[in-house]
């Protein structure tokens, strides 16, 4: 929608005077990476892949960081890959990671735009493209200052570029394929539509809420349409437990903690003058705390029970975990925060009052090391409307695709400087990861 029309150095209207050489290179080698980055990102919103079917798209990148000089990896089934660049002359120091997410959703492109999606009903709607495309940005400017001589110290940094996002099963599936073998944290960018570019959303703690399945089936005899009182109608008690639940919910939890229980999904019946012989449902559970969890899925247990006992049918409730909170390192966001003040200046800083219901998966990494991601302007300063996450006429401010580069590649190089309190907090080599195994 809104192509790189001035380099990003241009705005960086609060960089102090003190930025040294190394920032000053970088910012240049991101400079002249625009246009590249805008192409790259327009082909793979022109090209999207849904959750599962992201070959294309891997092979692309494997061959193009590949041919950039990185160590590359292809993930599981061919989908995902995973790059190196270690500057160190010994081994020994853990790597910092960066993550992008690469899959689309079953949504059509509605865009008058050049690079709209060209295959029907799928799309790029949630920023995934410009994830990934912000993750080659910072992989491509570090490997050119490497190769040139121009990093001011050693680093060690991995690159991943992670399949089904959407579906909560990629982060799992990168983990076990080694993504995090000696890595001592990760970082990740998510486009925030609700913010104009230029503006950098940072949260400590809670950023995101868990997020999980809730599966329903209500067993109940079926009847004909004008004699219910023969039948013990699933209809009428799905009706009454969706309606409980909504009501009772809020008023058995605490104000100041969030819940939100949704049902997308009723299917019953193959007639309108039969009442069906059971229906299922299927929605979500989203929370920030695991206390209210437990205590929720608790209240929606006994609601279940009370209205099977009232309308005289078995209902079986089920919860599969899709993903956990994503709760940000304080130092991380420190570290990040630094950077983009020096890049943009204190303008340029957002602090997210309170968490998003949405669901992460990067969180799955978050139960293995330190991380944080932080949430990147993307509307065009001044429009209006700007259309928001999983809209048919998402797109971004092109601009912000450079930006996020630069910020990753930045803090990735500050991390590592000798002596910093970035160094000593998260490169330290561990014997044992955050936790003792990848999460099932």
């Amino acid at each position: 929608m809104v192509g790189l029309e001035y380099p990003v150095s241009l705005f960086l209207k609060g960089t102090p005077s003190r930025m040294i050489a190394w920032q000053s290179r970088l910012s240049a080698k991101i400079d002249q990476l625009s246009d590249s980055l805008i192409d790259f990102r327009r082909n793979l919103h022109r090209n999207p892949e849904v959750s599962g079917e992201e070959f294309q798209t891997s092979l692309t990148l494997y061959q193009l960081l590949g041919d950039m000089g990185l160590a590359v990896r292809m993930g599981p089934d061919g989908r995902g890959v995973l790059a190196d660049l270690d500057t160190f002359e010994e081994n020994g120091s853990p790597a910092i990671a960066l993550r992008g997410d690469i899959d689309a959703l079953p949504i059509h492109d509605c865009k008058d735009v050049a690079y709209c999606s060209q295959k029907e009903g799928v799309m790029h709607a949630c920023g995934h493209d410009a994830h990934a495309t912000v993750v080659l940005g910072a992989a491509q400017a570090l490997q050119q200052m490497a190769r040139s001589g121009e990093l001011p110290w050693p680093i060690r940094a991995r690159f991943i570029f992670q399949p089904a996002e959407e579906i909560c099963t990629g982060a799992r599936d990168m983990i076990k394929a080694g993504a995090l073998e000696e890595v001592s944290a990760i970082l990740a960018t998510h486009m925030e539509p609700g913010l104009p570019f230029g503006k950098v959303g940072f949260r400590k703690g809670e950023l995101t809420a868990s997020c999980e399945e809730i599966q329903i089936k209500i067993h109940g005899s079926s009847g004909h349409g004008a004699r219910p009182y023969e039948a013990n109608d699933p209809i009428a008690a799905a009706a009454q437990l969706i309606n409980t639940l909504y009501l009772a919910l809020p008023r058995v939890t605490q104000t100041h903690e969030a819940v939100v229980a949704s049902f997308g999904q009723i299917h019953g019946g193959a007639s309108p003058n039969v009442i069906p012989e059971t229906v299922e449902l299927g929605g979500t559970l989203r929370t920030l705390l695991p206390q209210t969890r437990q205590d929720t899925i608790r209240h929606i247990h006994r609601i279940a029970e009370g209205i099977a006992m009232a309308t005289q049918t078995e209902i079986e409730v089920k919860f599969e975990l899709g993903t956990d909170a994503v709760r940000n390192d304080s130092n991380l966001i420190d570290l990040l925060k630094e950077n983009c003040v020096e890049m943009l200046g204190m303008p340029s800083i957002y602090d997210i009052p309170r968490a998003s219901m949405g669901g992460e998966d990067f969180a799955f990494y978050l139960d293995q090391v330190p991380g944080a991601m932080v949430r990147l302007g993307c509307a065009s300063p001044g429009a209006e409307n700007w259309p928001m996450l999983h809209s048919t006429r998402f797109d971004i401010d092109e601009r912000v695709l450079a930006l996020g580069a630069n910020l990753l590649a930045r803090s990735m190089v500050a991390a590592f400087e000798p002596g910093s309190r970035w160094h000593e907090q998260l490169l330290t080599p561990r014997t044992t990861s955050h936790h003792d195994s990848p999460p099932d």
